[in-house]
């Protein structure tokens, strides 16, 4: 069992809040930029792995649905795991949804995206 503890959103690692800053703005390119060479992104039943696969999947996700991600939550599970849920409100089927984004970081990049409700 990992013992985690509760984060202060502004106290979150440098590439978790570039990430979470980037992720409304549509671009890609700068999202990506944020994942090392070889990252591997877990969402929707699909898994992702290098940066042109985690490229695309970003592309494929901002083109699919209109929304907002809000993070109303974060807890770390050691000095490189972090989790932040994000409230997303939007134009897909239900229209809103508490996304947990579990975070590894790896030499300052993100290496491991899961993203589960």
């Amino acid at each position: 069992m990992t013992d985690t503890r509760a984060v202060d959103l502004d106290g979150l690692p440098e590439t978790v809040a570039a990430y979470l800053a980037v992720h409304n703005t549509g671009d890609p390119e700068r999202e990506a930029a944020l994942f090392t060479a070889d990252a591997t992104v877990v969402d929707d039943g699909g898994t992702h792995v290098g940066i042109d696969a985690v490229t695309s999947w970003i592309r494929r996700a901002e083109a699919a649905f209109t929304y907002t991600a809000t993070p109303v939550g974060a807890e770390s599970a050691g000095r490189d795991r972090y989790t932040v849920v994000l409230h997303l409100e939007g134009d897909f089927p239900g229209g809103e949804i508490d996304l947990r984004h579990h975070f590894t970081l790896r030499d300052g990049r993100i290496a491991d995206l899961v993203i589960e409700p």
